[in-house]
């Protein structure tokens, strides 16, 4: 009987594993310098919690692991609760302890080192397609400052805490990036995993599925906007669906939020409350920053649109400003779960790009060390949850 003819490290039309990896390595390389001042940046945010909280007698990976970690950990080493739970870990999507689970069972990591690994190579991942999308967009000086300046935000520790922002900005992106190319089945991939990754996703998906239509009605691309139409929502649904059955209602996953954890939508008049109580009276310092940051998130979003972003970059960051400042509860977490709405920094990136190196090196560094030291107060000082 004849041997099988082992297949081909490159194949005749260009493909196979050898080149499918060496094609990921010269786009890595491409995108080096972009994801070297990421990491730049962030390595300062990292060291300076470190020798903070060494200097308190503090563990810095607990501290990096603290408020959501904690409960991301808990499904990690003990799966999801009961539903009689006043607060219900059935809150927090599963992707991303599931992703710390299975890095725990095949490395000799434990669970809270798998959390932050899985963390920090998701944040890795999200400056690389910011770096893309600016590129794609702009220019690769674009691209670079783009990347970096959501590192240097003033929540950017959350980043590179077990938190599963980083995870869900990477495949937001990735998933933009794809739509702005055209990768339906790509961007249908990485919408069904944002949508076991947080409840946000529902703006992903309405942006992917709006695009999906264009492209139906244009009759562009054959069937492809047709499967990623239909796919794009399995994710989101098919956990909300889980939460359903675990609790006997139809919208128990909204029951939890709403009963356990105390936030519903009200249209922003909580929002509004609470920032005019910060700037009317001696707040404490995360709670201007976070004013500031939603205030500053209000005005970019004019510039986007007054620089013409491409209306799915717009639609996205939209949605996400519209379920941040319209929903009760967390005030003092809003501009963390603003974190993904990267397109906001884009027309920052570009008037950064156009002045030059020299000038957006100096706004990089103070922004780093302002950066730096917020993160360090969030986690040393502030005693709720960034």
């Amino acid at each position: 009987m004849p041997e099988a003819t082992p297949e081909p490290a490159v194949r005749p039309d260009g493909t196979g594993p050898v080149a499918a990896g060496r094609r990921l390595w010269l786009a890595a390389r491409h995108a080096g310098t972009a994801l070297g001042a990421y990491v730049m940046i962030r390595l300062v945010g990292l060291l300076t919690v470190y020798f903070w909280a060494r200097n308190t007698d503090r563990s810095p990976a607990e501290l990096l692991t603290k408020s959501d970690g904690t409960w991301y950990l808990a499904i990690v080493q003990h799966g999801y609760d009961g539903y009689e739970k006043t607060q219900s870990n059935m809150a927090f999507f599963p992707l991303y302890p599931g992703l710390t689970a299975a890095l725990e069972w095949i490395s000799p990591l434990g669970p809270r080192a798998a959390a932050l690994v899985v963390a920090w190579v998701a944040g890795l991942a999200a400056a690389w397609a910011l770096f893309a999308i600016g590129e794609h967009l702009h220019d690769r000086r674009t691209g670079i400052l783009f990347a970096s300046l959501w590192g240097a935000l003033p929540h950017g520790v959350v980043e590179s805490m077990a938190y599963s922002e980083s995870l869900f900005t990477a495949l937001a992106a990735w998933a933009l990036y794809a739509v702005l190319r055209g990768r339906w089945l790509t961007t249908a991939t990485l919408c069904v995993l944002a949508g076991l990754t947080r409840p946000t996703a529902s703006s992903l998906i309405a942006v992917v599925g709006l695009a999906a239509l264009v492209a139906i009605v244009r009759r562009r691309d054959g069937w492809r906007p047709w499967a990623a139409l239909l796919l794009t929502p399995a994710g989101w649904l098919g956990y909300l669906a889980w939460v359903g059955t675990r609790t006997g209602r139809v919208d128990g996953w909204f029951h939890i939020q709403d009963a356990g954890w105390g936030t519903s939508f009200d249209f922003g008049v909580y929002t509004a409350q609470r920032g005019q109580e910060v700037l009317g009276q001696v707040a404490a310092l995360p709670l201007f920053v976070v004013t500031l940051v939603l205030l500053l998130s209000i005005m970019f979003f004019v510039l986007s649109l007054l620089d013409r972003q491409p209306w799915q970059l717009l639609l996205y960051s939209g949605l996400l400003l519209v379920t941040t400042l319209g929903a009760a509860g967390y005030y003092h977490s809003k501009a963390r779960f603003l974190l993904p709405a990267f397109p906001l920094l884009l027309p920052a990136a570009v008037g950064l790009a156009r002045a030059g190196w020299a000038r957006a090196i100096t706004v990089l560094v103070t922004l780093t060390i302002l950066s730096a030291y917020f993160g360090g107060h969030l986690l040393l000082v502030w005693t709720k949850s960034p």
